[in-house]
């Protein structure tokens, strides 16, 4: 297994994964893109016990640069759900 740090690269707060963290117990977190969900579960385990994880890739936006004369593209990244086990949350400071 690869180093956790590596894996997981920072825990994306916004106001849907607040009510997904209040309601489910889910934590949406931005990883590395060749992760696997067996990967992020267990680079999750080291400080929590996670139960489920669900992944996707999120495109990168079209985007005007330079005074709206070019158009660039942001950068393609991957996404995880990951469902802790009852009781547990991740502190979000």
């Amino acid at each position: 297994m690869r180093d956790p740090l590596l894996i997981l690269k920072s825990v994306r707060v916004t106001e849907k994964g607040t009510a997904l963290a209040e309601k489910h117990n889910q934590y949406v977190l931005k990883v590395a893109p060749s992760a696997t969900k067996q990967e992020i579960k267990h680079a999750v385990k080291v400080q929590k016990t996670a139960v489920r994880v669900n992944t996707m890739q999120v495109a990168g936006k079209l985007k005007r640069r330079h005074g709206g004369a070019e158009w660039g593209q942001r950068n393609d990244w991957k996404k995880a759900i990951v469902t802790l086990k009852a009781g547990e949350k991740i502190e979000l400071v």
